[in-house]
């Protein structure tokens, strides 16, 4: 099976980097993220595994983590972006 795969430096958020891989239907196979809380963070990465990015995005989107602009979910949305756009390996 062919899969995609991206590194995203996050932005405003305690997670620094978002790493996440799908196949070639767009469907989530793995989510990691280094930094942030971790607990917080595996079940989201849990809860997103096997579902389509587009799907992903339009749940996550624009969340926001406290008085911050942004949040790791709505940071995650930002790499299934980059990662649509990303050539099949």
């Amino acid at each position: 099976m062919a899969t995609k795969h991206v590194q995203y430096t996050t932005h405003g958020t305690c997670s620094k980097l978002i790493d996440v891989t799908a196949d070639e239907h767009d469907v989530i196979q793995q989510v990691f993220f280094l930094g942030g809380c971790n607990g917080n963070l595996q079940g989201i990465s849990q809860l997103v595994r096997g579902q389509r990015i587009d799907d992903v995005i339009a749940r996550l989107r624009g969340i926001r983590c406290g008085t911050k602009g942004t949040s790791c979910p709505d940071q995650l949305t930002m790499a299934l972006e980059e990662l649509k756009r990303a050539p099949l390996e």
